[in-house]
């Protein structure tokens, strides 16, 4: 599968668009809060710990995107966003939800 942010993909026409296909994931309020308290990981102004759980939400909705995808027929993903939002009350929980054109190519 191939994923990109860009409406094509070089040297590729895409011969097939197959839908809108979206991911999220959900970060509850003890993971918030636990990356909060582990701020002193902090090395070179970076909250470590913090970005690890951002990469591993942002990695498991970008799976869920493409497993929606690879279930349509699609061998590709165009114009990919990526979204963060707290949600929740006092915005105890993240959520990163991604979306994008799955396509045939």
């Amino acid at each position: 599968m191939i994923l990109s942010t860009t409406p094509s993909i070089e040297g590729h026409a895409i011969r097939e668009y197959k839908g809108v296909v979206t991911g999220e994931t959900i970060i509850g309020a003890n993971v918030v809060k636990d990356f909060f308290a582990s701020i002193r990981d902090v090395v070179g102004g970076r909250a470590g710990s913090y970005e690890k759980v951002l990469i591993e939400a942002k990695d498991t909705s970008l799976h869920e995107m493409t497993m929606r995808a690879e279930a349509l027929g699609a061998n590709a993903i165009v114009g990919i966003d990526i979204d963060y939002e707290t949600i929740g009350q006092s915005g105890s929980m993240l959520m990163v939800a991604t979306s994008g054109t799955a396509v045939v190519i």
